[in-house]
């Protein structure tokens, strides 16, 4: 039997372009292999009548909705091949079940590379954060502090003193420019180009963080833009073009979410150069939308 759609991800991303395919009438199946990128997070905010609720709980009742619509269905397996055919796609599963699709949404999700620094990895999602919107307020009106990563990180660092008082830490290899030295001043900002060598405390919670020079400072939370990685090589054996995101490679897609290969839609963070569950729903929907407008057309 020939799916109309298969879609790659069962987070956020995916789940809604299965929505708007079941709502379709249209024969969908998605793979989760249960490894969202936000499991890390306890609790998912600034999510539209969400807000607060863990992304566990957001996915397992998107499942119950959408296994409502019976032409929907779900597979609790990973996807480890896909291929184009003439007529669609062929993707394998670890069980070595192979499914056939017309249309094919990538949703798969990104990777997140955190700097090689003592402490951070087990505060993932916790203390250590990227996106302020998203966790900002659970740590408001406590020194914080941004640990440069890139370029971009002394534009994060002007933005957080909104949630507290506000260190950017250079690592000695992203000073800002003059410019930029201005305008984190103006916003209160402390510039320390000693690099962070070490989290301290007892995890998840922050005490401070470990100097080079020796010195501690004392810190609840840190900020960190980490360098972002495709969890699935999919959409470069497809040969899906890709741009330049603030912190790693996106696939290519034009307004409906449909890559440079015709017949193959992404969403979620592996598409959006910003990114949070408000975004990766929204390009769901698109890509949903935009596979079903494809299937019209044939």
């Amino acid at each position: 039997m020939q799916l109309d759609v298969i879609v790659i991800g069962g987070s956020f991303a995916g789940l809604s372009a299965a929505m708007q395919l079941a709502r379709g009438q249209r024969k969908v199946t998605v793979i989760d292999a249960g490894e969202p990128r936000n499991r890390f997070a306890d609790e998912s905010h600034g999510f539209f009548g969400l807000d607060g609720v863990s992304p566990l709980a957001i996915q397992q009742e998107a499942y119950r909705q959408l296994l409502k619509y019976p032409t929907a269905n779900i597979i609790k397996d990973k996807a480890v091949a896909v291929n184009r055919q003439t007529s669609g796609f062929q993707v394998a599963l670890t069980d070595g079940t192979y499914l056939n699709s017309k249309k094919l949404i990538l949703a798969t999700g990104l990777r997140d590379e955190l700097p090689n620094i003592p402490g951070l990895k087990e505060r993932w999602g916790a203390t250590v954060i990227h996106c302020p919107y998203c966790h900002g307020y659970e740590v408001r009106n406590q020194p914080l502090g941004v640990i440069a990563t890139s370029p971009l990180s002394a534009h994060q660092a002007g933005m957080i003193p909104d949630w507290g008082p506000t260190t950017y830490f250079t690592q000695g290899l992203y000073e800002p420019d003059e410019e930029q030295r201005t305008f984190l001043l103006k916003r209160g900002v402390t510039i320390e180009s000693t690099p962070v060598l070490e989290v301290l405390g007892r995890a998840p919670e922050i005490t401070s963080v470990y100097l080079a020079d020796g010195r501690t400072l004392r810190v609840a939370a840190l900020f960190i833009g980490p360098k972002t990685h495709m969890m699935s090589p999919f959409a470069e054996q497809l040969g899906c073009e890709f741009e330049e995101g603030p912190l790693g490679l996106v696939i290519k897609t034009d307004a409906f979410k449909q890559t440079s290969i015709e017949g193959v839609f992404a969403a979620g963070d592996v598409s959006n150069p910003m990114q949070n569950a408000t975004l990766a729903s929204a390009s769901g929907v698109m890509a949903g939308v935009g596979a079903h407008q494809a299937l019209i057309r044939e």
